[in-house]
């Protein structure tokens, strides 16, 4: 490939080939993307409490929500960049890679320098009225801000260089960059810490670390195309198409937001902050659980899109049935079992006045959760077909009806009602929009259950009757970890098939399988 002639491309888009290995091979590095951050963040905010103290410590939390919000900014963009330079792979209309992904990293540029400003001037006004910063914290804290803004466009023209790797199914690149700025997260905060750093100066590394990554994206992007150095062009004509995917993603990201923290409002309303502490505590642990559908989801969109734009409607089917069966095989025993052991595992974790009060939460969000844990298939695939108003139209029907179910159970039942809601809330989305992936998308439900998923739901209503027994024989610990080998093996035997038994033979990160 030269880099005059986008046409003839390297083995950069051999990568969209979405054979099981190759999705699994990339939700599994996805998954390590996750969990390593994860890990690093919780062993080093200790120590960062300790020398940075409780209320300096506060602010810097503050901080990492702010970087957590510069989404809002995006308006879409990042992932609509994924979305049409996938499509363009699919097409094989390689020309319009590079208008995508100029035109998305100029609006990025613009749309980022106008957030800037408008942190910079709110910035006094946070630390003064709403963050409610100790008085000797608010001069360090106008400023904290001020720097923070700074790295908005960095960031948000970062996630359209991303775009395009995760278009092209490099999520070796991808995690090999988003690990390690991922780390140093929360690495150079303790090592600002350390040396005595204030908040201005912790920040000031983080802005560095995200300019470092932004090199690299930037340099990995022209590695896997060439033919995108000398480009640099704004093109007005794949505006519409770009925007109005991007509205309706940055809507529902929104409505998301919102439904994600709303029944948390209405419990500290009508009960007390405590009542929100006991709900809150096991929503967050389960939420973790997302790790796993969530390493998957970043391989389906793009797939989907590549898939739909090629009209491979039989591979798109299998790649959808096989996800599904993965989701429910990876997280419904899990899920399962903090069903059945909500008040042990609570007492454990939390001490018995959480076990006492958490308990039937965990239970019911555990229900609900198993939908959840599914839904990311059928929500990415009408995104990758291009129907992302679908998922947007019932978001906000679904916080409308939310909202009257928190009111009322939650006058009902306490924070167990807020639970309940949420457990049907999940459940009802989960129904739609695989109803809307059958109907709308045109998957066909017989290939769809015969894709092995049958035999998986099978097996998880056995494997939850099993513990349903064990738990009334009181064999506990022991009947737990027998029924968990007995799933296992059955997984294995009965519900894989031959590929996928001679890929879990096979060393996923080294070797390909057919």
């Amino acid at each position: 490939m030269t880099e005059q002639n986008p046409s003839r491309l390297t083995a950069a888009t051999s990568t969209a080939d979405f054979k099981v290995s190759s999705i699994a091979r990339n939700s599994l590095l996805n998954f390590i993307g996750l969990v390593i951050p994860y890990f690093i963040g919780f062993l080093a905010i200790p120590f960062i409490i300790r020398k940075l103290g409780v209320e300096r410590f506060g602010i810097l939390s503050l901080v990492w929500v702010i970087f957590g919000y510069f989404g809002i900014f995006d308006l879409g963009l990042g992932r609509t960049t994924t979305k049409y330079i996938a499509d363009a792979l699919g097409k094989k209309d390689y020309e319009k890679i590079p208008q995508y992904l100029w035109t998305t990293v100029i609006l990025q540029l613009v749309i980022g320098f106008f957030g800037l400003i408008l942190l910079v001037v709110l910035a006094p006004w946070l630390a003064e009225h709403v963050m409610k910063i100790p008085a000797k914290y608010i001069l360090e804290t106008k400023v904290t801000l001020m720097l923070v803004a700074l790295s908005l466009p960095i960031m948000l023209v970062t996630s359209s260089f991303r775009g395009v790797l995760e278009a092209s199914q490099r999520f070796d690149l991808v995690n090999a960059i988003k690990i390690p700025v991922s780390i140093l997260f929360y690495i150079l905060p303790l090592i600002g810490a350390l040396l005595n750093y204030d908040l201005r100066g912790i920040v000031i590394l983080l802005i560095l670390s995200r300019i470092a990554g932004l090199i690299a994206w930037l340099f990995m992007c022209l590695n896997v195309y060439p033919f995108l150095k000398g480009r640099l062009a704004f093109h007005k004509e794949v505006l519409r198409p770009l925007f109005s995917f991007s509205i309706w993603l940055m809507l529902s990201g929104v409505l998301y937001t919102i439904l994600s923290s709303v029944d948390k409002f209405f419990i500290g309303s009508q009960i007390s902050l405590k009542a929100v502490s006991y709900y809150s505590a096991p929503y967050e642990a389960i939420l973790r659980l997302g790790v796993i559908p969530g390493s998957l989801s970043m391989v389906l969109f793009p797939a989907f899109s590549f898939l739909a734009a090629g009209n491979h409607l039989e591979k798109t089917e299998k790649l959808f049935g096989r996800s599904v069966k993965y989701l429910l095989l990876s997280t419904a025993p899990l899920l399962l079992l903090l069903i059945f052991y909500a008040k042990e595992l609570l007492r454990l974790w939390l001490g018995q006045t959480f076990a006492d009060n958490s308990a039937l939460v965990v239970q019911l969000l555990a229900v609900g959760f198993i939908g959840n844990s599914i839904v990311v298939v059928a929500y990415n695939y009408l995104q990758g077909i291009g129907r992302v108003d679908i998922t947007t139209k019932y978001q906000a029907f679904e916080l409308c009806m939310f909202a009257g179910m928190l009111w009322i159970f939650i006058n009902l039942w306490g924070i167990n009602g807020a639970a309940f809601a949420c457990m049907i809330r999940y459940i009802l989305f989960t129904i739609f929009l695989f109803w809307s992936a059958f109907r709308v998308g045109h998957i066909n439900f017989l290939a769809f259950y015969k894709s092995g998923v049958s035999r998986a739901i099978s097996l998880i209503i056995f494997f939850g009757l099993g513990l349903f027994l064990n738990k009334m024989l009181k064999l506990e610990i022991i009947g737990a970890l027998v029924l968990t080998c007995i799933l296992i093996v059955s997984i294995y035997l009965y519900v894989l098939d031959d590929t996928e038994r001679r890929i879990l033979r096979v060393n996923l990160l080294f070797r390909k399988s057919s």
